[in-house]
């Protein structure tokens, strides 16, 4: 896939519409430097925005991933299962985020308690006590580890190392 030709496809695209970058960015929810990002070829839009793209500009999928017109149209079945994808994977998006989300309240709620057991602390703290504020303070920075690690650009890498180490195939 040449990112430099479908960004210049996608450029080309939007001049015929006679918009600006910043139109388009509107258009779809993001700022107008990803749209110029995208334009450069050095980024990418989602699967999901690809689609509503290729709605807006009247052209097939397969055009804006090949980075130039094409003759035949893009078959309705094709067309379904690649929404399905799309949906798919706005699910697992929503999914992974409602998880951080969570994690994120866990992490607030034990920094909280680690702050009232901090300044309640008895004249002759007790193994309990000692094992309970170290256990409300890590939780918070497990929980923004682990939010750092899923949300970086690590994640990817993690994700493929657990399969293999799992022995799943990440091929077609």
């Amino acid at each position: 896939m040449n990112q430099q030709k479908i960004g210049a496809f996608f450029k080309e695209l939007r001049n015929e519409k006679n918009i600006t970058q910043e139109q388009l960015a509107e258009k779809f929810g993001v700022s107008r430097r990803t749209v110029s990002r995208w334009e450069t070829g050095s980024n990418m839009p989602d699967l999901d925005i690809l689609i509503e793209m290729a709605d807006y500009y009247d052209v097939d999928l397969r055009e804006l991933i090949d980075g130039e017109r094409k003759s035949e149209k893009m078959n309705h079945e094709l067309e379904e299962t690649v929404l399905k994808v799309a949906d798919y994977s706005n699910e697992e998006k929503r999914k992974m985020t409602k998880i951080m989300h969570w994690l994120f309240i866990a992490g607030v709620v034990s920094f909280i308690f680690f702050f009232i057991l901090l300044f309640n602390e008895p004249e002759e703290p007790t193994f309990i006590y000692g094992y309970a504020q170290g256990v409300t303070l890590g939780i918070p920075f497990a929980m923004v580890s682990v939010g750092a690690i899923m949300t970086g650009k690590y994640a990817a890498k993690i994700r493929d190392f657990k399969m293999r180490a799992l022995g799943r195939n990440m091929k077609n």
